[in-house]
């Protein structure tokens, strides 16, 4: 019975240590973005280097573990938005839920934005949102408040854009992203739109602009 007991004593610390570990990553991957030491992160913690390996193998494997619960989030705010009566409003709301957490968690953005860590954690995020995205906008469209010509491989660069605004701006005006969104926003509705001069990307110019972005 004793060893049982010194067992369990044993798998709850180990527990509670990796839950320490994520915690200090998770707010430092947000102050600071993913490329925070893992030194930095053990120090925080209060726990020792082999600690922290006997948990995460790689520092890969700690960003995966850390922004998994904000990688859900997004895919949760996009299965609503989808669900959301008027597609419109279920578009819109998506785009500023979705920057929010953007603007918030540097190491969100540094990985949606192309840091060369979590890179395949962010491209099986993107698989999973693609089709949620496409019934997003195609259900904007049906009930004709998004711009018909709007394609989902426009979307990137509303992020792609947005993301240089509040890279830009965090420092000065935090929430300068909001006005840009709503600019953005408002070009995209259907009452407001013009001939396009170029058509859009296709969707291997898409990921060849990724690859070019290390995305």
């Amino acid at each position: 019975m004793a060893t049982l007991g010194r067992s369990r004593t044993l798998r709850r610390d180990a527990q509670r240590n990796r839950d320490r570990i994520v915690a200090s990553a998770r707010r430092l991957f947000a102050r600071d973005g993913v490329d925070a030491s893992v030194e930095e992160i053990t120090r925080d913690a209060g726990v020792g280097m082999g600690t922290l390996y006997r948990h995460f193998a790689t520092k890969q494997d700690l960003i995966d573990a850390v922004l998994e619960e904000s990688f859900e989030e997004i895919i949760e705010v996009a299965e609503a938005a989808v669900a959301e009566a008027d597609a419109w409003a279920g578009f819109t709301g998506f785009m500023e839920a979705a920057l929010q957490r953007y603007a918030a968690n540097r190491g969100l953005k540094d990985v949606l934005a192309g840091s060369e860590h979590g890179r395949r954690r962010a491209r099986g995020m993107r698989r999973r949102l693609a089709p949620l995205l496409g019934q997003m906008i195609a259900r904007a469209q049906d009930q004709g408040s998004l711009r018909p010509d709007f394609t989902p491989e426009d979307m990137p660069l509303l992020f792609w854009t947005s993301g240089s605004v509040i890279e830009a701006t965090a420092g000065v005006a935090p929430d300068c992203w909001r006005r840009h969104l709503a600019l953005t926003l408002d070009g995209l509705r259907a009452g407001a739109a013009t001939p396009l001069p170029v058509a859009a990307l296709t969707p291997a110019q898409l990921e060849r602009s990724r690859t070019r972005r290390g995305v």
